[in-house]
């Protein structure tokens, strides 16, 4: 029958908290970068501090997409 159902809570009790946690790092990480960006940009460079916000934000979630993948590549063996 496979996985007993202790072992399925367990687990996706697991996924459960390390996703929780994740979200707390992004809110840090969010609220790190926006008082990073309001440091430089006033209030009147309103739309300027947003784009560059919304830049940073993408640039480091496309960057950690890329290195998470490449590094589950390389531990399945399909490294090029």
């Amino acid at each position: 029958m496979g996985k007993s159902f202790k072992v399925r809570v367990v687990e996706t009790f697991a996924a459960l908290i390390t996703s929780a946690f994740g979200l707390v790092a992004a809110l840090a990480w969010n609220e790190t970068i926006k008082t990073a960006v309001g440091l430089v940009f006033t209030a009147e460079d309103g739309i300027w501090g947003l784009l560059v916000y919304a830049i940073i934000v993408t640039l480091i979630a496309v960057i950690a997409t890329i290195l998470i993948a490449w590094q589950a590549d390389k531990l399945k063996g399909n490294e090029e």
